[in-house]
Order: structure tokens, then C-alpha cells, then sequence
């Protein structure tokens, strides 16, 4: 059991804040008793008259398919797949992250390679 004493507040406060939450939610339909009146233990309505009874008997529901056993090799294959789509993600990361630079250098080196050519023949 929690063995803490609840703070001491001041009961206007509280009194307060509980019109307030009321004046938040509104006037809601049938409005519940008030804590200051009495109510009649006869009057709380059963859960039978509430709920109509079932017209026939539920079935029991049938239980679930046991799941396959997982084995080692299936297991084992399910673990080869993940990590080498995992490697594959890597990889195109890896490229991604490289392109722009190898793209920069082959520029730059075509550039050069025209520069010599261009060169030779004006010579």
C-alpha cells in the first residue's frame, strides 16, 4: 500500500477546480447525482437489465494454428537475407554519399584530357 499523505490543499481550491473541469466538459446528458445526495442502492441498474440475453449458446472459439517450429536453417536463412538487404543499403549509402566526387574528378579529368588533345592539334 502507498503509505504517502495526500498534500493539503485548500478545499475552495479544490471546489474551484472541479467547476472549473465541469465548465470545461460541458453539461453532459443525465446529469450524474451530486456527491451531496443520496441515492437508493435499488435504483443502480444490474448488469442482466441492461444486456439482453444471448438468443443461443456461444461456440467456443477454436484456437490458433500452432505456428510452424522455426529451425536453424530456416532461422539462419532469415538472418543471411536480413543482413545481406542490409548490405545492399550500405553499399548504395556508400555510392550515393561518392558520386558527386568520383562524378567532380571524371569532369575534371575529361576536361584535361580535351586540354591536351586540343594541344596536339593546334601544334
Amino acid at each position: 500500500m502507498d503509505s504517502r499523505k495526500p498534500p493539503t490543499t485548500d478545499p475552495d481550491h479544490l471546489l474551484d477546480d472541479l467547476e472549473s473541469i465541469h465548465d470545461l466538459l460541458g453539461e453532459a446528458e443525465g446529469n450524474p447525482p451530486l456527491l451531496t445526495e443520496s441515492f437508493e442502492p435499488d435504483n443502480i441498474p444490474l448488469l442482466s437489465d441492461v444486456v439482453a440475453p444471448s438468443p443461443r449458446p456461444q461456440q467456443a472459439p477454436e484456437p490458433p494454428a500452432a505456428p510452424e517450429p522455426i529451425t536453424w536453417d530456416s532461422e539462419q536463412a532469415r538472418l543471411d537475407s536480413e543482413l545481406r538487404a542490409a548490405a545492399q543499403l550500405i553499399l548504395q549509402d556508400v555510392i550515393d554519399d561518392f558520386v558527386p566526387q568520383i562524378e567532380a574528378e571524371l569532369q575534371r579529368r575529361l576536361e584535361a584530357r580535351l586540354q591536351r588533345l586540343l594541344a596536339q592539334r593546334k601544334s
